[in-house]
């Protein structure tokens, strides 16, 4: 369900495994319930979430004081979150920004518009695995619900095995998306934190590792203007 990186005395860290979900779903305990009894914890706070499909990094605060701060720098988009995706579409556009707001569509799903009263703002660098599949860096500027899936559909490239967002495919081990890197300042310290993807195929394979030689330190990269 998931592996614990980081224990600090205001934080946890952890790497949460696709298809594992935030909260109860029946019978079946979510994944917050379930650190918050494995690590013996009488506090803790949801600072952020995944979707149930998204692998990758998590913060959980084990104090209200340290789960207000965090929670005002993510208001405050003082954390810098990078995600990993993985399309068999060909993009519209290699790199870039995708703009617009987003509203509600069927099925559970969104869908991005050409409005820009309240836009989801996505920045994003891609490049070829090879075998028709196509690696995407993804830096979320806001945080709304699906906001990277929705993205990526709008530009022609669902994310693989995201069956919410045209990308599913049988042959598909997982949904390919993963929260890469978190950078979030606490107490005037900055922490950074990156896990690489632990699960899925494609993820594993050594093409894959090649390709992100050039995204391994995506904060000092020139990201696309806002």
């Amino acid at each position: 369900m998931y592996d614990l990186l980081d224990d600090t005395a205001d934080f946890i860290v952890i790497y949460k495994y696709p298809g594992v979900s935030f909260h109860r779903e029946g019978d079946q305990a979510g994944l917050f319930e379930t650190v918050k009894q494995q690590q013996m914890l009488n506090e803790l706070y949801p600072v952020h979430r995944l979707d149930k499909v998204t692998s990758g990094m998590l913060i959980m605060a084990k104090t209200a004081t340290a789960n207000r701060m965090l929670g005002e720098a993510f208001a405050q988009r003082q954390v810098e979150k990078y995600y990993l995706a993985v399309s068999k579409r060909k993009p519209r556009k290699k790199q870039g920004l995708i703009k617009g707001d987003m509203e509600r569509a069927r099925r559970g799903a969104w869908k991005l518009t050409i409005n820009q009263s309240n836009p989801a703002i996505t920045q994003f660098f891609s490049k070829s695995l090879g075998d028709g599949e196509r690696l995407f860096l993804v830096k979320p500027y806001t945080g709304q619900t699906h906001q990277i899936r929705v993205a990526l559909k709008s530009i022609g490239a669902p994310i693989w095995g995201d069956e919410l967002y045209g990308g599913q495919d049988v042959h598909a081990d997982r949904t390919y998306l993963h929260a890469f890197q978190l950078r979030f300042p606490l107490n005037s310290k900055t922490y950074c934190y990156q896990v690489m993807p632990r699960h899925g195929d494609v993820f594993l394979q050594p093409r894959f590792i090649e390709a992100m030689q050039d995204f391994m330190h995506p904060d000092t990269l020139a990201w696309p203007a806002l």
